[in-house]
């Protein structure tokens, strides 16, 4: 399946940081697209979505950042989003 996440990140601290874990765990960066990534995944809807959000969670603390909004899409299902604060800012 196909998978696709997009991110609005206030306050990045480092984006080549945050990208290179992307990287890391499979993502791909979407051509002309700043923070949109996709990937693929064989695995069942439940582990992909709680990989995605550990990675962006892993990813985001590397990096630093202020407030994140994500949202992704495993194959046809449906839409997920988020919103993630930092620890620093609550």
């Amino acid at each position: 399946m196909e998978v696709v996440l997009i991110v609005d990140i206030e306050n990045l601290g480092d984006k080549q940081v945050f990208e290179k874990h992307l990287f890391e765990e499979g993502f791909v960066s979407v051509a002309n697209e700043p923070f949109a990534y996709h990937g693929t995944t064989s695995t069942s809807l439940l582990s992909t979505e709680t990989f995605i959000l550990q990675v962006l969670k892993e990813a985001l603390e590397l990096a630093g950042f202020s407030t994140c909004k994500a949202i992704f899409q495993v194959g046809e299902n449906g839409l997920k989003t988020y919103s993630v604060i930092s620890e620093h800012n609550v």
